[in-house]
């Protein structure tokens, strides 16, 4: 009887155990999820850009070099939309395509009364064999000095094989006819970006 009454308590331990070991494999697992989605968040925010959105700001206004001979201020575009966009570099892969879709759209950008310019850190003579080469029908700001860049707050620090630099994260902004900033695009994906911001601009006719 004792034996059977010992071997009872032995079995009752086991079972606690095997509960508590359970119990805990539990604990250690969700910790584990709340440790991944807290990472994962912040790998996601990380990933976003850390610039101030400028959305209902008037637009930083400058007079710029372009191409063409042209000394361009968004106050040349009184009543008109403008959107511009800032890229990298001239003739690298990714501006060249973006300049090509906008070039692609550019007429029906002009039926809604807006206006194309496309901005950089390159010089002007730079952006006028650019614009040449890929025929596109809108000027090309030369912000060398990065007053322009600056002030839209899209000099940001990026890294290539490991150095960190700072340099133009792709972005466009949309500025209505007085001078306001309706729209912003950070850390632009070149594929499908122009048609997007062609629909933004034709839905402005519909609001």
């Amino acid at each position: 009887m004792a034996k059977l009454k010992k071997k009872t308590q032995l079995k009752k331990v086991k079972a606690k155990k095997k509960v508590a070991k359970k119990k805990a494999a539990v604990r250690k697992k969700t910790v584990k999820r709340a440790e991944t989605v807290k990472r994962t968040s912040a790998q996601k925010k990380a990933a976003g850009s850390s610039a101030s959105s400028m959305i209902g700001k008037a637009a930083p206004d400058f007079v710029m070099p372009s191409t063409g001979g042209k000394n361009l201020s968004f106050k040349d575009f009184a009543g008109k939309n403008v959107v511009l966009y800032f890229y990298p570099k001239d003739n690298t892969p990714g501006c060249t395509l973006e300049g090509h879709d906008f070039r692609r759209l550019s007429a029906e950008f002009d039926d809604e009364n807006t206006v194309i310019l496309g901005a950089s850190k390159d010089s002007v003579k730079s952006h006028e064999g650019f614009r040449a080469k890929c025929e596109f029908p809108f000027d090309l700001i030369a912000d060398e000095d990065e007053k322009l860049c600056r002030a839209f707050d899209v000099i940001q620090m990026k890294s290539l094989y490991g150095r960190k630099y700072e340099g133009i994260e792709r972005s466009t902004f949309v500025i209505d006819g007085h001078g306001r900033i309706l729209k912003e695009w950070r850390k632009v994906k070149v594929d499908g970006h122009a048609q997007e911001v062609l629909d933004f601009v034709k839905s402005l006719a519909r609001a």
